[in-house]
């Protein structure tokens, strides 16, 4: 559940000077929040009514603050001085969006100047004057250092209301990642330079805990199972994807029983996501080679698995997920010049609900670059809109580098790996460039749908940079 704040700005002094002005402001607001609260099952609305004094500004801080609120719109209803609205923004712990929203796209200029009184004609004036104070506003937040975001339009506007639950999208995220808890399976990949992060920047930036974890404790797990777990897992195995006839009864039990003791990990820590690579020796090298299914299950859920303990990849199909968008992950694979295509893909976890067509659980005879053999997922991403994800390290620190594409049908690898076709706006050789020179470690995550408009509003909730190839 997010909870969405939202508080109309005003003058006091306009109440008495113009009679309805406050009721026909205040019902806009009402407007705003029944639209907002009817966007989704997961929002919440709490309403600080009209602020129209510094005093007023200071009590709505407070309930938003007793709340806990995830966002706040503040809802320029009409002019407002900036005293007023200052005390509010100062004492907020969380992301400030600013609606400058008419209630009609344009002045009723006939109606107000039929009037007779230009009193009344000035109140009608005044509630189509949002944009006035937007300006004076802005700079006070300029000046006393402020972060906030503006959406102009009117109340029915259809690009406005885009981005609104854009922002709302983005407010999951941004909460979504600073209540993450994010398990690190073994080390790194030796030698494998790009993947290395600082993990001390990672929870600074995006709130996430990190939560080191020993192969010994999922041992633990694993060697108490009871057969009727690792039966039933076997089962859901068979449930998800389509176990290939070439393994053999040994390997889908091993791969069972890891999976079990995965899950039990998981829910031991309250992992929201994992970043693993092992290689070990003995009983921890049999539990290192049979991890693929059951991180694939696991990605299902929503707690996304990224191999050779990439930890900025965990971060980018964290996000990814919190999208709704799935998010599995991936590396360039090939180009197909021919084509005008690149192929990605990835050994390892999966995310089986953004397939395309059946998932496969194949055996491999050598995990390539890696020791030992076992079980794998073949399949390919869902056809149709795709975003590629990818959370980044530089020299100015932490970043996302992003681009849309199209997941194509057409021939693909068939050797036990996730492999799919893209197509990207720019042609492929532009977007190797592009994408290599942005400076990302070699893996990235991929989601259903185009969301790099949203992802903007992330990186701008975050105060990161962002990259994105068109």
């Amino acid at each position: 559940m997010i909870k969405i704040g939202i508080f109309s700005s005003g003058l006091d002094t306009y109440w008495a000077q113009f009679h309805g002005l406050l009721n026909n402001l205040n019902g806009y607001r009402t407007r705003i929040s029944d639209k907002i609260r009817s966007s989704a099952e997961d929002v919440a609305v709490i309403d600080g009514g009209m602020v129209d004094s510094p005093e007023k500004a200071r009590h709505t801080a407070e309930v938003f603050l007793q709340e806990n609120v995830d966002m706040v719109f503040l809802h320029m209803a009409t002019y407002s001085l900036s005293s007023t609205i200052l005390p509010i923004a100062q004492r907020l712990n969380c992301p400030l969006i600013v609606l400058n929203l008419q209630p009609a796209p344009a002045i009723d200029y006939e109606a107000i100047n039929s009037q007779e009184d230009r009193g009344i004609m000035t109140g009608m004036w005044l509630e189509s004057c949002q944009a006035c104070a937007i300006p004076e506003v802005a700079s006070v937040f300029k000046r006393s250092n402020i972060r906030f975001e503006l959406v102009s339009g009117y109340l029915e506007d259809k690009q406005a209301w885009h981005e609104i639950s854009g922002w709302l999208a983005a407010a999951r995220v941004y909460k979504g990642m600073r209540e993450n808890r994010l398990g690190i399976l073994g080390h790194y990949y030796g030698g494998m330079l790009d993947v290395y992060t600082d993990l001390t920047r990672q929870s600074a930036i995006f709130g996430t805990h990190i939560e080191i974890l020993e192969m010994c404790e999922l041992k633990k797990w694993r060697d108490n199972l009871s057969e009727e777990e690792i039966n039933h897992k076997i089962e859901e195995f068979h449930a998800v994807f389509k176990v290939s006839p070439e393994c053999d009864a040994y390997e889908l039990r091993r791969a069972a029983a890891t999976s079990a003791a995965l899950d039990k990990m998981v829910d031991n820590h309250n992992l929201g996501a994992l970043a693993y690579y092992y290689e070990g020796e003995g009983e921890l090298q049999d539990i290192a080679t049979s991890v693929i299914a059951g991180n694939t299950l696991i990605t299902g859920r929503g707690i996304p698995v990224a191999g050779e303990c990439e930890v900025k990849n965990a971060q980018a199909m964290k996000i990814t997920a919190l999208l709704g968008a799935g998010g599995s992950f991936s590396e360039i694979y090939a180009a197909d010049f021919k084509d005008d295509i690149v192929l990605f893909g990835h050994d390892g976890p999966a995310h089986f609900r953004i397939a395309e067509g059946p998932v496969g659980l194949v055996p491999l005879p050598v995990y390539h670059g890696k020791p030992g053999k076992g079980l794998s997922i073949q399949m390919s991403v869902k056809h149709g809109p795709v975003t590629l994800l990818s959370v980044c390290e530089g020299p100015e620190g932490i970043s996302l580098l992003v681009a849309e594409g199209e997941s194509v049908d057409g021939p693909t690898l068939q050797i036990g790996n996730t492999n799919s076709r893209y197509r990207f706006a720019c042609g492929a050789k532009a977007f190797l460039d592009a994408w290599a020179k942005a400076g990302p470690s070699h893996h990235c995550s991929i989601g259903i749908g185009h969301f790099a408009d949203t992802l903007e509003k992330v990186a701008a909730l975050f105060d990161i940079g962002i990259t994105i190839i068109k």
